[in-house]
């Protein structure tokens, strides 16, 4: 679509700019992408030559959040080691151009799948483009941050407490009066998290619609988009993150309305598949209990998203339609986060029940 008005920016500024920076000459025609809620996103096209433009929107942000050269810097030190990410041509730091930092990159030719598939597939290739798409998570997930240099982003030890800590802090900050309060997720999330698994760079935004597919064999990934929060983290937290996104074919109708990727399609695995697949390839032993608590803080890290953008759209801070109905989809995020610590919670109580009937059972019998 061409560029809403509350999201336009200078063009013959920008091109400027281009021009005297990365030997981009003319004046490109512009069109905005929508699937996006986060970040900007524009395509510029020159006379044979397409490229993609990132910029933060207006309103109330999270002051880590949007941070335009960061990721400039993560795909520019990633692309010689993980080659899913798009050329980089330059940023741009100086807000007087158009009013923002901004970052320029090659567009990267291929489908994009959004709600659905977009493409007449069979049940077996289906299948073999969910677990294509999985590999790609699986093969990020291998890269050593310290061999990108990008290990200077993280903290070190502690990731998941600072992620429950820092996302329970965001939720308070961006509730309205229309949402649920959250607050006994976030203490279920607070008693029950584990150590972290390890640490490997993470992408933190992984959904079919940020994977880019050859346009000749669209069973095959080419890229990976939108690095906005990727970081040296957890992996197991990039796991539960991306699968909050993941809408199943015999999931609820309230939670089909809200689906924004193909995942229903036959052929698809389903969310244990998933589970079980990266498991398995990755050589790691994980429990359905242990697993609960990285389903929860995925769906809360969802729903803290989902919030955030919702606050914008409530203090008219954007004007966008999509995000009307966003406090919808945070009362289901919490309805269900709730529903999966009963069930761990009464899996527990179970397992407690038994090792005391045998310790008992053992007592009597001497």
């Amino acid at each position: 679509m061409r560029v809403r008005a509350e999201d336009a920016f200078d063009v013959a500024a920008a091109a400027a700019w281009l021009a005297e920076n990365a030997g981009v000459q003319g004046v490109p025609e512009v069109e905005q992408f929508t699937g996006g809620a986060s970040n900007l996103t524009y395509l510029l096209r020159y006379p044979g030559r397409d490229l993609i433009l990132r910029r933060p929107p207006a309103g109330t942000k999270a002051a880590s959040a949007h941070d335009m050269g960061r990721e400039y810097r993560i795909q520019s030190a990633l692309k010689p080691v993980f080659g899913y990410v798009p050329e980089m041509v330059a940023y741009c730091p100086d807000e007087s151009v158009i009013g923002s930092p901004f970052y320029v990159m090659e567009r990267v030719a291929g489908s994009i799948p959004r709600r659905e598939l977009g493409a007449d597939l069979s049940v077996e290739r289906t299948r073999e483009l969910c677990t294509r798409v999985l590999d790609l998570l699986i093969d990020l997930h291998s890269v050593d941050p310290a061999a990108t240099g990008l290990d200077d982003l993280g903290r070190g030890a502690g990731y998941v407490s600072r992620q429950v800590e820092g996302w329970s802090r965001r939720y308070r900050a961006a509730r309205t009066r229309n949402v649920g309060s959250f607050e006994k997720v976030m203490a279920w999330l607070t008693e029950n998290q584990p150590a972290d698994s390890g640490t490997c760079l993470i992408h933190n935004d992984f959904r079919f619609d940020n994977v880019v597919f050859d346009p000749d064999d669209p069973t095959r990934p080419v890229a990976l988009l939108d690095w906005e929060m990727a970081t040296p983290g957890d992996p197991l937290m990039d796991l539960g993150g991306a699968l909050a996104y993941w809408v199943q074919a015999d999931d609820g109708p309230l939670f089909r309305a809200f689906r924004r990727q193909p995942t229903h399609t036959p052929g698809m695995l389903s969310r244990r598949e998933v589970v079980d697949y990266y498991r398995t390839r990755r050589g790691i032993q994980l429990s359905d209990r242990q697993w609960a608590f990285y389903e929860v803080f995925g769906l809360f890290r969802l729903a803290v998203i989902v919030q955030q953008i919702y606050y914008r759209y409530h203090h008219r801070q954007t004007t966008n339609p999509a995000f009307r109905h966003y406090w919808v989809a945070c009362l289901m995020l919490e309805a269900r986060c709730r529903r999966i610590i009963r069930r761990a919670s009464s899996r527990a109580s179970s397992r407690a029940s038994s090792r005391a009937s045998s310790r008992a059972s053992s007592r009597a019998g001497r």
